[in-house]
């Protein structure tokens, strides 16, 4: 069997991937985020999506207590997640908002509980306020995941350098409450480019050891720009940061599954969700963010096999 870093050269595009080594954690912890995961055999990694919400708009309410929680964590770490995300205020349109001490009070015990139970597991806190992530890094988690690029503020880029911690810097548009209604875009790679280039500009700025870009798929784009964002990853790149994609059961993949006026339910969602998966790791990117877990590293495993054997 050719090496593994045979799957990074396979890849469409793999002139422009960064060469320089990319780490996510150290030690026990440590993830090589590069186009290709030449130090493995899948073909991405996958984040593991932890709502620990009463209204998100697949799982809400399915893991409100802690013990539902770490219950769920284990199960995907069995099933080859290299990170849980833990998350305690849903985004769906319409969803309640939640106050710093509320969304605290669901995750802090939570993260608490997982990286006690599991202490070489990496956990994510997807949260935009800087006082939620401050208290979640301090109970253990390793990864903040801002939903809003840190369009409200760089404040979430100071916690997670005083931290030592890789930020996500999610694309989109809007206040939170109002983050999915698709905006206008001439070009909406370019304008998700450069809006993601001015975030990675002000996390580096205030210290951020390393950071990690997701487009933002279903936040504020119409079904088409969503389609063409897959198309497009690798025009993220040029930023020289992991790409993080989350496609898993989005509207966009019951639409195109069904129609606009009828689109597939969120629980027959998987394979047009796989496919978008892969979609864009074949153009790039290193981390997805998935809930059916297991289903998702199956076919990540293939095509990283497949990759090789190019």
């Amino acid at each position: 069997m050719p090496a593994p870093a045979s799957i990074r050269a396979s890849l469409p595009f793999a002139d422009s991937f960064p060469r320089t080594p990319f780490q996510v954690g150290t030690g026990a912890h440590a993830l090589d985020c590069r186009p290709g995961r030449p130090d493995d055999d899948s073909a991405a990694h996958v984040m593991g999506i932890l709502n620990v919400t009463p209204d998100s708009f697949s799982d809400g309410g399915e893991y409100v207590t802690v013990e539902t929680a770490v219950s769920r964590a284990a199960e995907m770490l069995s099933e080859g997640a290299s990170i849980i995300d833990v998350g305690g205020e849903s985004t769906r349109p319409g969803a309640d908002p939640v106050g710093p001490a509320e969304e605290r009070d669901r995750v802090v015990p939570v993260v608490d509980a997982i990286t006690e139970a599991f202490p070489d597991a990496l956990v994510s806190i997807d949260t935009y306020k800087p006082e939620v992530a401050r208290a979640a890094l301090r109970a253990g988690a390793h990864i903040v995941n801002d939903v809003t690029g840190l369009r409200r503020g760089p404040d979430m880029a100071l916690v997670a350098a005083e931290h030592d911690a890789p930020l996500v810097l999610m694309h989109s548009a809007g206040a939170p409450g109002d983050l999915t209604r698709p905006r206008d875009y001439d070009d909406v790679t370019a304008a998700v480019r450069e809006a993601l280039a001015q975030a990675v500009d002000t996390a580096r700025e205030a210290g951020v050891p390393r950071v990690i870009v997701d487009p933002g798929f279903g936040f504020g784009k119409s079904d088409a720009e969503n389609l063409r964002l897959l198309n497009t990853v690798d025009a993220l790149l040029a930023l020289e940061c992991p790409i993080l994609v989350g496609v898993s059961r989005k509207s966009t993949i019951g639409r195109t599954l069904g129609t606009p006026e009828a689109p597939v339910p969120v629980d027959e969602r998987l394979y047009g969700s796989l496919g978008a998966t892969a979609a864009a790791v074949l153009r790039g990117a290193a981390l997805v963010r998935a809930h059916d877990v297991a289903p998702t590293v199956d076919m990540l495993t293939v095509l990283g096999a497949a990759l090789q054997r190019s």
